[in-house]
């Protein structure tokens, strides 16, 4: 079951600090592919009011590859290269993804520098693996489709390259959560510290409102150390049960899902 990092004041406080408001507009899809435009344009779907309301608590981070999508990297990957996971490993650049989830370099240096021994890498066929391998983790659409019926906000908190585009068009991830804290935006990646203290500085909510789902518990831990409420994610069922007794009201509406 998901380990409970810190058991937060229940209920959660609803007022925002510093009288700021959000307001958050449609989830489009960003269209930007220059690392200086994405970087103008970011954080995506967010815009600031100066006015005071009410927010519902607790805020949802989550987490994408392995706990929302299915991650193509483990094995579709490897059967791409025609390798074992641990052949590619071997021969793989040790830093060229890192610094591609961070947005230091772009997809066509990624593709120079992918292989230690210079190998041509066919960069369109990667990304084409990559874009038939992405899937929703079993029974997460559901549960975030309920988190959405009972408006609660919800954000990707993600180590993620530009590619994250390839996953929003095939999978509509938007319609539920707004891509706002992806590495390739920010230039940090999780677990550093200062990527989970953009939460506050953006959302401008203490730390303890907002509850962060990870498959990676080195992941969680770091959250927990600035005070965000960590959840290690095993399964969509587990997350469920571990919400409620959180106290997240969770609804369920199949009939309007399988309609959508």
């Amino acid at each position: 079951m998901a380990l409970f990092l810190k058991l937060p004041a229940i209920p959660f406080p609803v007022s925002l600090r510093h009288g700021c408001s959000l307001q958050f507009r449609s989830t489009a899809t960003p269209t930007s592919t220059s690392t200086s435009t994405r970087m103008a344009l970011s954080p995506h779907n967010v815009s600031f009011h100066t006015h005071t309301t009410t927010q519902k608590l607790p805020i949802l981070l989550f987490d994408i590859m392995d706990t929302v999508v299915r991650d193509p990297f483990y094995h579709d990957v490897p059967a791409f290269f025609r390798m074992s996971f641990e052949e590619l490993i071997e021969c793989k650049h040790p830093t060229a993804w890192i610094e591609f989830e961070k947005g230091i370099i772009d997809e066509m240096e990624l593709a120079r520098k992918f292989f230690t021994d210079g190998r041509p890498l066919d960069l369109e066929g990667l990304k084409d693996c990559m874009r038939k391998g992405y899937s929703y983790v079993e029974g997460i659409e559901e549960l975030l489709h309920s988190l959405k019926d009972n408006n609660y906000e919800m954000h990707a908190f993600t180590n993620y390259p530009i590619w994250y585009e390839m996953i929003e068009d095939k999978l509509k991830i938007s319609k539920y959560l707004s891509w706002t804290f992806c590495s390739c935006i920010s230039g940090k990646r999780k677990p550093d510290p200062e990527f989970y203290l953009e939460v506050e500085r953006l959302l401008k909510v203490d730390p303890a409102s907002c509850i962060f789902i990870d498959d990676s518990m080195r992941n969680v831990e770091a959250a927990k150390e600035i005070g965000i409420i960590g959840l290690h994610f095993k399964n969509a069922d587990l997350l469920r049960q571990d919400l409620s007794l959180l106290g997240i009201g969770i609804s369920t509406n199949q009939t309007k899902l399988a309609q959508e």
